[in-house]
């Protein structure tokens, strides 16, 4: 193999590696933060939120998860997870508030805690469901800070960006869900929404596998990332065999 081959095969592979470390680096942060997946995001319609607890604080285990429901929302159902007990927290409002029916509520569900009946170890990961009402306000982004304990420290997941500031770039932000318009295709009609809102949650599997769909993705990634690399490294063994000179006597 000449130096200019070997020089374009080196760097090929270097860039092949680099790419499949940055893949690395995105999967691993794509599982670093408490986050919130929706089944559906249309206006007024019920959905299934989905919030992710994939690691504890730095290395000690979760033992509490308490989310915070925004002023938008009335009540949330949460779903039970055997490995969880949970409650609900009201909280009295400072004035009545006309709902949409045009009766009133003095009280509204403020908080769903999650206490965990073993400690949640931090290499560990478990999905909490709510169930919850979407406001009729397209286009409105629903915040739900959420307090992690663990046995030693907690984190508090309420950060919000400011205008002009990029998301990405905060430590712990809160789990957030944008509401849009309405799909226009059925899906979510009032049957399937009262059966939604009653007690058709799915099970804590399929919520997981619904949550960890950003990071099956991420991890796709990084595998073709890494065949690549691989890819880079048999082409230069290709080429060396190539251009090895025969033994054959005949051959010259």
């Amino acid at each position: 193999m000449n130096t200019s081959t070997l020089r374009r095969t080196l760097q090929t592979t270097a860039a092949t590696g680099a790419a499949a470390a940055l893949l690395l680096a995105v999967a691993a942060g794509a599982s670093a933060h408490v986050g919130v997946t929706p089944d559906k995001t249309d206006a007024g319609s019920y959905a299934l939120l989905t919030f992710s607890i994939p690691h504890g604080c730095d290395t000690s285990a979760t033992t509490k998860v308490a989310i915070r429901l925004p002023e938008e929302l009335n009540d949330a159902q949460p779903t039970v997870n055997p490995n969880w007990s949970v409650e609900k927290v009201a909280e009295q409002l400072a004035e009545p508030k006309k709902l949409a029916d045009g009766t009133s509520i003095t009280k509204r569900t403020s908080q769903i805690v999650y206490t965990a009946k073993a400690p949640l170890a931090h290499e560990l990961r478990d999905a909490l469901v709510l169930s919850v009402k979407l406001p009729d306000a397209v286009g409105s982004t629903l915040y739900f800070p959420t307090l992690q304990s663990c046995e030693t420290g907690q984190t508090d997941w309420s950060e919000i960006a400011v205008d002009g500031q990029d998301p990405h770039s905060l430590k712990a932000p809160a789990p957030s869900v944008t509401v849009t318009e309405a799909g226009g295709t059925g899906h979510g009609d009032t049957a399937a929404a009262s059966d939604s809102h009653s007690s058709a949650s799915p099970s804590i599997e399929q919520a997981s596998v619904t949550d960890s769909g950003a990071d099956a993705r991420s991890w796709a990634g990084l595998a073709a990332g890494t065949t690549g690399l691989v890819l880079g490294v048999a082409a230069y063994l290709r080429s060396g065999t190539r251009r090895k000179p025969s033994a054959d006597p005949a051959a010259k």
